[in-house]
């Protein structure tokens, strides 16, 4: 089970990284406004990460076992594609690599952090 502060967490860093790391992934405006948009994006995306992935996993589930459990990268490009289309003015990522880059950072970032109970008090 995922915990809902880690998707989030993993979503921001995912997101920090992308745009750090990533050639053609751009946030426009000083340092002020880029920290506000990965923080609400990530945000957004964590939130996609926590409700919709696990739908999307059941459902995909045939093509994870094809592609041993590689398609959840490609949800999670899925994913990424859609806070670009919704922070469409915030967000500009340039072409399939910087998507296929950006959806990797975020899925295995996702998958360190969001799957361990790093959150509960009885470790």
């Amino acid at each position: 089970m995922k915990s809902f502060l880690g998707c989030l967490l993993a979503a921001i860093i995912g997101l920090t990284l992308a745009v750090s790391l990533v050639p053609g992934v751009q946030i426009p405006g000083n340092l002020y406004q880029v920290i506000k948009i990965i923080v609400v994006a990530g945000i957004a995306l964590g939130l996609l990460n926590f409700f919709i992935a696990p739908l999307l996993r059941i459902i995909a589930f045939p093509l994870r076992l094809l592609t041993l459990g590689l398609f959840g990268l490609i949800i999670e490009m899925i994913f990424v594609e859609l806070i670009d289309i919704i922070f469409t003015l915030e967000i500009t990522i340039l072409g399939f690599w910087p998507l296929f880059w950006s959806g990797l950072l975020v899925w295995v970032s996702t998958s360190i952090l969001a799957k361990r109970k790093i959150w509960s008090k009885n470790d």
